[in-house]
């Protein structure tokens, strides 16, 4: 895969390191070192990708995200520090696709930077194979391993919004007022449940999910085991 990655960061050695390794692995890279500079970068050029630190000299990366966020919806992996799992949320609910936190390893952050922009360059296609489970989104049918799969309206809600946003991390915030609307935004219990129990119908072991995983104190993301394991 290669492409276009706008890589935003003010310490000078990540920025080297991330940018050679990027270039390595085939993409175009450009760079920039403030919130004015990126968002300059993107209209100017815009890029198929970025990679966005969370704290910057002139701004947070978090309102970079919101500002691009009004006119693209270009893939943004964002950097943070261990710790700073509340800024990680925050960013992922502006429009953030990912996050890898530092420090971090070279292959990780290629890897979640492959599956964005997969995401972008997948089919629009009806029918979406993830692993064994088979979803038609147009007849609105589940199966799985073949068999079909009934469906709660509010389990089938959940699982669309999944499969339309395979492979990206969704926080508890984004995923409830998608499925049950904004009043419900502080229900994390409706969430645990609605997951829990579409773990029971579409995971060969529940108690140990290889779909639908959790990013601890974050939220969850949909994957296909078969590829991404």
């Amino acid at each position: 895969m290669s492409g276009k990655v706008l890589v935003v960061d003010d310490e000078p050695q990540i920025l080297r390191a991330v940018t050679a390794s990027l270039r390595g692995a085939g993409y175009d890279v450009t760079t920039a070192d403030t919130a004015e500079a990126a968002l300059t970068a993107a209209a100017v050029a815009p890029p198929d990708a970025v990679i966005l630190d969370l704290v910057l000299p002139d701004g947070r990366g978090t309102d970079v995200v919101r500002e691009l966020r009004t006119w693209s919806s270009v893939p943004v992996i964002v950097l943070s520090v261990v710790g700073d799992e509340g800024d990680k949320v925050d960013a992922l609910d502006a429009g953030a696709d990912d996050y890898v936190t530092k420090p971090f390893g070279v292959e990780e952050l290629l890897a979640r930077l492959r599956a964005a922009m997969r995401r972008v360059e997948s089919s629009p296609e009806p029918l979406r194979q993830v692993g064994e489970l088979r979803v038609d989104l147009e007849k609105r049918a589940v199966s799985f391993d073949g068999r079909p799969v009934q469906l709660t309206p509010h389990e089938l809600k959940l699982l669309l919004l999944f499969v339309r946003n395979e492979g990206k991390l969704l926080t508890h915030a984004t995923i409830l007022r998608e499925v049950w609307g904004r009043a419900y935004a502080d229900e994390s219990h409706y969430l645990h449940v609605y997951v829990s129990q579409l773990r029971r119908k579409l995971e060969p072991d529940p108690a140990r999910p290889r779909t639908i995983l959790t990013e601890p104190g974050v939220g969850y993301r949909l994957v296909d085991p078969l590829r991404d394991s």
